[in-house]
């Protein structure tokens, strides 16, 4: 992996009259990876991602694309593929006539019937936008991405409104392009979609970058979880624990495994059932949680 950023944001600022969207905004993409931008409603990440893609101007910052600046669309949009949350296709076109379109818009060279294919529309060709389901326009909005197999795509929501096979279809083809050297940028609500499938993720709160960082690197900062409850009547637990209006304990800890393993073994001891006993790490949207608490 190069290590020459294909995105680089440097102090990126965003106004609107004098509402400052997004704030000293710094960040990097590397090529060839998933970078996740993640955030609160409100954070600042579609301003962010719009000046990206070249579709907003700073108010001030740096921003580079392939060490250009994204507004230069000669330079950089041949280059870049954008799903965007609707494409806002003409519903009178068919399906083959608005992949087409694309093609001669990006100026990217691929075939129509490949990347129908690609996106499991082929049947679906010469069908009117208009008469296309929810889950085939957003394969069709995918299909805009994909043509010509970008070196960066930008994917925003990309699997909203998409049955569960679809989306294990979508998310095998962007395996397939980061195969062939695609970087991406994802943009979702699905948190385990991301937890999943990005090598990084940042985290956006009130239009700054709030943390940064792998998956683990981002969940180990919090205390994993035992969750359980007691019968009636049952001794103290060995540990510190909260109990919630449910009667369920909860044990946070930077010890899982010591202390699951102490309380496991006081349970035996005493001869209590431990009840809905559940463990494990924090996840991704514990973190995403944590953020407006911080």
């Amino acid at each position: 992996m190069s290590s020459t950023p294909v995105i680089d944001v440097e102090r990126l600022n965003i106004t609107y009259g004098d509402f400052h969207a997004v704030k000293d905004l710094s960040f990097q993409v590397r090529r060839g990876e998933l970078y996740a931008l993640l955030g609160t409603n409100g954070a600042g990440k579609t301003s962010t991602l719009e000046t990206v893609e070249g579709h907003r101007r700073a108010a001030s910052g740096t921003v580079r694309v392939f060490g250009e600046s994204p507004r230069d669309r000669r330079a950089v949009r041949p280059r870049m593929g954008v799903m965007l949350q609707e494409s806002g296709f003409s519903p009178d076109l068919t399906v083959r006539e608005s992949v087409r379109l694309i093609g001669e818009l990006t100026r990217r060279t691929d075939t129509v019937e490949r990347v129908l294919g690609i996106v499991d529309l082929t049947r679906k060709a010469g069908t009117k936008v208009s008469q296309l389901s929810g889950g085939e326009k957003r394969r069709l909005d995918f299909a805009t991405a994909v043509y010509g197999t970008p070196e960066l795509i930008f994917l925003d929501e990309p699997t909203t409104g998409l049955d569960i096979q679809s989306r294990d279809d979508l998310w095998d083809t962007v395996d397939k392009l980061r195969e062939d050297g695609s970087t991406i940028v994802l943009t979702t609500h699905y948190l385990e979609e991301a937890q999943q499938h990005a090598d990084r993720i940042g985290l956006m709160h009130k239009g700054a970058l709030h943390r940064e960082g792998t998956v683990s690197e981002l969940t180990r900062t919090m205390p994993a979880a035992i969750r359980f409850s007691l019968p009636d009547p049952a001794p103290a637990p060995p540990l510190q624990a909260t109990r919630d209006g449910n009667g369920t304990f909860l044990i946070e800890t930077f010890g899982l495994q010591k202390d699951l393993h102490t309380l496991l073994r006081w349970a035996q001891d005493h001869s209590v059932e431990l009840r809905g006993l559940q463990a494990g790490p924090t996840r991704l949207d514990d973190v995403f949680r944590a953020i407006g608490t911080d």
